[in-house]
């Protein structure tokens, strides 16, 4: 009984997520979209309207059409409605008007529908069910940027605040060869050469924290003074030592990405339980036996976990330490000069180049960690 009370009592999201639609398709049929001169004849917004209407009201509320198919019909229909959205404010920038906001917060409704039944599908192949994992956080991401193009072009919202993705993509297309050489300066260079040596010294000063156990107590905390260093204070040290190419950038990342490499891996180290090391002692495996067919590998993950901290921690490292003293290409020069001329369309262009590199190392990472770590239940799951 308890069961069947609990099962009552959840909340079925789709159908409040339906009657939302309906509520703000209502307000949008009777409320001007860009003002009085716009009422309720205007012909993008009747078309939105009803469309939006007939995928929430009839689909979930009378059971018409719920299967995949239906599913994929209500998410083509949401990206007609989103498309509308954008096509109409973008000739009425900043006049936009109650119902406009209506249905704006109907077709988000819509989108966040889609994806809730996209969640839902099951009994699939294994090829279907990783292009639904990678496509639900690909739409969740494409609603943003549709949100955030109609919230800019409907609102007015000057340029020099935030400009519009659209604005973005042109700066992108347009500024190809700038972006680029920033890239290769700032990532190619700066980003990977400090994340390897930071790396990779950590990781071998980890070897040795744990083979000389006097170690552990003096150089950990030590490791823990130095990562508080802030970034400001340590890159204009590191321009004046090495100079104002990238080796100073290389060496910014080195000192944040050190002791996270460090610490990560110490833990790991410790991870194998008394049991497994005794176990080793039992087939007369020394030091070196223990630590590379053992310890090691119970390791992997902690030691994962440190690269793909350390794969954002570098990126915003050398950015940061750009603004400090750096030749006049590199992706933190780009957007402290930029800034001062007001061209923020192209910081956000280097900001979207940024992030995409970032994500792209991360998911890097990520994916080697799957082929290392396969034996660990979090990837056999």
């Amino acid at each position: 009984m308890s069961t069947m009370t609990a099962k009552k009592s959840r909340l079925d999201i789709p159908a409040l997520l339906a009657w939302f639609i309906v509520a703000m398709v209502v307000v949008g049929l009777f409320s001007p979209i860009f003002g009085p001169d716009y009422g309720i004849m205007d012909v993008p917004r009747l078309a939105l309207c009803l469309v939006i209407l007939a995928i929430a009201g009839v689909r979930y509320e009378l059971g018409f059409m719920r299967n995949p198919f239906g599913d994929l019909v209500l998410g083509i229909i949401t990206a007609i409605a989103a498309w509308l959205l954008i096509s109409t404010s973008s000739h009425h920038v900043g006049q936009a008007t109650l119902g406009f906001w209506a249905l704006v917060a109907a077709t988000w409704a819509a989108a966040w529908l889609f994806v809730e039944r996209l969640a839902t599908w099951r009994n699939l192949s294994p090829l279907a069910a990783r292009l639904i994992n990678l496509a639900i956080p690909a739409l969740f991401g494409i609603t943003l940027l549709v949100l955030w193009q109609i919230v800019v072009t409907g609102a007015g919202v000057p340029k020099v605040l935030l400009p519009a993705p659209s604005e973005i993509w042109v700066r992108l297309t347009n500024s190809g060869p700038t972006l680029w050489a920033d890239f290769r300066q700032t990532f190619l260079k700066a980003v990977l050469a400090g994340y390897a040596i930071g790396c990779g010294s950590a990781f071998i000063t980890a070897i040795l924290v744990d083979r000389v156990p006097f170690l552990r107590r003096g150089l950990l905390p030590i490791g823990n003074l130095v990562s508080a260093l802030p970034i400001i204070g340590v890159a204009p040290i590191m321009v004046m030592w090495f100079g104002f190419d990238w080796p100073s950038k290389a060496a910014v990342v080195i000192i944040m990405t050190f002791f996270p490499m460090l610490v990560n891996t110490v833990s790991g180290l410790a991870a194998s339980d008394a049991m497994q090391r005794d176990l080793m002692r039992t087939y007369a495996s020394n030091y070196w036996q223990t630590l590379f067919k053992l310890r090691l590998p119970m390791a992997m993950p902690f030691i994962f976990n440190a690269l793909k901290i350390n794969s954002t921690l570098a990126l915003i490292g050398a950015i940061v330490a750009e603004f400090f003293g750096t030749p006049i290409v590199g992706m933190g020069f780009r957007i402290s000069t930029e800034v001062g001329r007001m061209n923020v369309d192209m910081v956000w262009a280097e900001i979207a180049v940024a992030a995409l590199a970032g994500s792209l190392f991360y998911g890097l990472v990520a994916l080697l960690e799957r082929a290392v770590t396969f034996w660990h239940p979090s990837v056999r799951g």
